[in-house]
């Protein structure tokens, strides 16, 4: 993205793929990316409403920065349960007021607490983000980082590894090794020269520790990373998933319709997809089940339609994977 940008997706099937992550989880929410990231989307049937906002003035606020700054890559809100931002997204335009949106979002993504923090607390942590996106290259240590934080009496370190579940050293890792996947894929710089503007001691430490997360080496990545191009063994897969989910849930099925064994498909999709062939078949479950309920469908007709045996049945599989009740899960909606 050359500006900030919310991505606000109409419809689609399929998963949309942020820096290199492939997420599956995005329906009903807001997406905020940060002047720099990327976005892909997996499949061709996708309708896609995109916001740039031209005042980066705004992205430097402490509360907004939340949105566009998230430390796993991929910033949204729940519009579910969001009414105030749905209002403004309904809109056919958005004009002088876009910018609205922002604290309008921002609002909703500190009431929403994904990290169990309060505001201060949320503070020290993206000051700590703010720190690693400017010096990661610097070869600061977690010791380092962390005194160049003003704590105000929270110990910085054990406060980001209770509530983010990441220490700081993973941190500095994962901004260091992003940023490489980065120039690698986006650049014609030499891998050297990648390693040394990175802070890597040698290029050789550093093509160890890009193939020990990637399982390829810069070079082969380089050659087979195509952002332009769909990739077709993703979208003919999610495509299988689509049609027969209801019906099929095994591996075998699905490595029979791809041409492939079980263990070969499995390796393909945790390589290209960074998930589990099981976890699709859920999330596809999933996501079938949460339209059927959001356009007021029963409970008992859900579990009939999607092959379970008893409607208890679904609402333990339901309740497990999206951490609500079927029930309550439809009350968000029109409650909202």
């Amino acid at each position: 993205m050359e500006r900030y940008t919310l991505i606000h997706i109409l419809s689609g099937k399929g998963g949309i793929q942020v820096d290199f992550k492939n997420y599956f989880d995005w329906q009903e929410k807001a997406i905020f990316l940060e002047k720099g990231q990327y976005i892909k989307f997996l499949s061709d049937d996708f309708t896609v409403r995109k916001i740039e906002f031209s005042n980066s003035d705004k992205f430097y606020d402490k509360d907004v920065r939340v949105l566009f700054k998230h430390l796993i890559s991929l910033g949204y809100i729940d519009l579910l349960e969001c009414e105030e931002c749905n209002a403004f997204l309904s809109q056919t335009t958005l004009t002088d007021n876009s910018a609205d949106i922002i604290d309008v979002s921002s609002k909703q993504w500190y009431w929403q607490n994904p990290f169990k923090a309060n505001k201060e607390e949320y503070q020290v942590i993206f000051d700590t983000k703010d720190i690693i996106d400017k010096e990661f290259s610097n070869n600061l240590t977690s010791n380092d980082l962390v005194s160049l934080i003003n704590d105000r009496g929270y110990n910085a370190q054990a406060l980001i590894k209770d509530k983010v579940g990441l220490s700081v050293k993973k941190l500095i890792n994962s901004k260091r090794l992003n940023e490489g996947l980065k120039e690698v894929a986006f650049t014609d710089k030499n891998i050297q020269e990648i390693s040394y503007d990175l802070g890597y001691k040698d290029d050789a430490y550093f093509n160890r520790v890009f193939k020990n997360s990637t399982g390829q080496t810069p070079k082969a990545f380089r050659e087979h990373f195509d952002f332009k191009n769909r990739d077709m063994f993703s979208q003919d897969l999610l495509e299988l998933l689509q049609k027969y989910h209801t019906q099929e849930r095994t591996l075998g099925f699905y490595a029979d319709k791809m041409n492939l064994s079980i263990k070969a498909l499995s390796n393909k999709v945790r390589t290209k997809m960074n998930v589990s062939l099981g976890q699709l078949i859920r999330l596809e479950l999933i996501n079938s089940a949460k339209l059927m309920l959001l356009n007021g469908q029963s409970v008992s007709s859900i579990s009939r339609r999607l092959g379970f045996e008893e409607p208890n049945h679904f609402s333990r599989f339901f309740k497990h994977y999206s951490k609500l009740t079927p029930t309550a899960f439809q009350s968000k909606k029109y409650n909202s």
